[in-house]
């Protein structure tokens, strides 16, 4: 093809007509998987099409099945909305196609990874020394930001880990509280650490880590990690950083944070004293594509010990160049040799929102949030289960499961908002999660609407 102009043109139409219609559309897929997989179902092919016909199929396949996680009323996880600015600068670095291996193969993507991660860190308020990775999300950042932590306790005890594995080493005590995240879990278990022989310490009636459990937990000797979190996923609550931290530093633990999505309250000031002293942890793990409305897929690894961050993750080759003194390559803060170009999405929403457009972001969402849990607080069998300190609403329909668990299918059958469910503490509860950069007070009102239908609906069908 020697001028794409008319593909690219028609690329950009048909996702600007889905992109103005999907507040108008069910917030929910119109096919699951099964019929998804029907649409898709053919031949191999045994020839090739236009592209342009490619488009136009790819649609009519894909766009049942499509959910819509950039729609206005979709909180069935905490997921950004892809913001525009950040979509139509994806664009360009698809159709660069820059491979950001090393900073002599993109320069710029390198350059912009640079700038991008001393801006992020400034806005999040973390040390201006810290070290960033761009990787695809919290869950390789919380690998990468844990990969350094096992680095460093090791080394402290004369152990090398990069060279000679874990085959031998000192054991590692890892500590968590007992409603840590999935994907912390994933990356300890990727990471030769497991996700069965933790320590884990009980937490209180909104997930936050107890401080005399962690000083109980940390008795005795040899290396060890804590894994904290800003932003428990149901509640949306912050452990005690300030209590927490100097009895993990005392003991000589590394302290890493999971905050996929709660790390972002630290760039909002009337949120930020929720996540009072996560500055002082060792390393952080947060998402580009929740908050910061990236595209997917983008998440940020950062680590306080450059050198520590470096030792557990560069790696060379004689292709590959030479770093010089003072250069930042770009491989040695995450996993990936061959990515794309993240930085320049990144840099695209962090010059596009500035730093005031993510502080108003943060405290628009946990508004919202706020709005429809009073909404509906008022409602006879509707109980609000959470404090709502974030973006996150926790909410219990009647006195059982089964009920909570047919009003979920009923709001998402009805398609004007989409929630999802979540068990905790034994109970299935409804979870909202706020994220999506198009939601206003408007679809907070209607999708409180929306709840109070589906369970009166619900209610009426269980009345003897």
């Amino acid at each position: 093809m020697n001028d794409p102009g008319a593909l690219f043109a028609r690329a950009a139409a048909l996702a600007t007509e889905y992109r103005r219609g999907i507040g108008d559309a069910l917030q929910r897929p119109e096919h699951g998987y099964a019929a998804a997989l029907s649409d898709w179902q053919a031949p191999v092919p045994e020839h090739g099409m236009p592209a342009e016909a490619v488009l136009e199929e790819l649609v009519t396949r894909a766009t049942p099945g499509l959910h819509a996680m950039t729609g206005p009323r979709f909180f069935g996880w905490v997921i950004g909305g892809s913001h525009p600015a950040g979509v139509a600068a994806d664009w360009l670095v698809s159709a660069w196609g820059q491979n950001v291996g090393n900073h002599q193969a993109s320069p710029a993507g390198a350059a912009a990874e640079t700038v991008a991660g001393a801006w992020l860190v400034d806005i999040l308020g973390l040390p201006s020394e810290s070290s960033v990775g761009f990787v695809t999300g919290a869950t390789m950042a919380n690998l990468v930001g844990l990969a350094a932590a096992r680095s460093e306790v090791l080394r402290r005890v004369g152990w090398d880990v990069e060279a000679d594995g874990l085959f031998g080493a000192p054991p590692i005590r890892v500590v968590v509280g007992e409603d840590i995240h999935v994907s912390a879990l994933s990356a300890l278990q990727f990471l030769g650490l497991g996700h069965s022989r933790l320590t884990r310490v009980a937490t209180d009636a909104e997930g936050r880590m107890l401080p005399q459990g962690l000083a109980d937990a940390l008795a005795g000797q040899g290396p060890a990690i804590v894994l904290l979190q800003a932003g428990q996923i149901n509640s949306g609550g912050f452990d005690p950083f300030e209590q927490l931290i100097p009895i993990a530093h005392a003991a000589g633990a590394w302290v890493h944070v999971d905050g996929a999505f709660g790390l972002w309250a630290k760039a909002a000031p009337g949120r930020a004293g929720l996540a009072a002293g996560v500055e002082l942890a060792d390393s952080w793990a947060t998402d580009g594509h929740k908050w910061l409305q990236t595209p997917y897929d983008c998440g940020f690894a950062i680590v306080r010990d450059a050198e520590a961050h470096r030792r557990a993750m560069a790696f060379g080759a004689s292709y590959l160049p030479a770093v010089a003194a003072g250069e930042r390559d770009p491989t040695h803060y995450v996993p990936e040799l061959s990515r794309r170009a993240r930085g320049l999405t990144t840099w695209a929403m962090l010059r596009h929102l500035g730093r005031s457009g993510v502080a108003d972001m943060v405290e628009r969402h946990c508004r919202i949030a706020r709005q429809i849990a009073d909404s509906v607080a008022g409602e006879p069998g509707i109980t609000v289960c959470c404090d709502v300190v974030l973006n996150q609403v926790l909410l219990r329909f009647g006195d059982d499961n089964d009920l909570t668990l047919k009003t979920i299918a009923r709001l998402q059958q009805d398609g004007v908002a989409f929630a999802g469910g979540s068990q905790w503490r034994g109970r299935w509860l409804m979870r909202i999660s706020v994220s999506g950069i198009q939601t206003t007070e408007a679809d907070a009102a209607m999708t409180a609407v929306a709840l109070c239908d589906a369970w009166r609906a619900v209610r009426g069908s269980n009345t003897p």
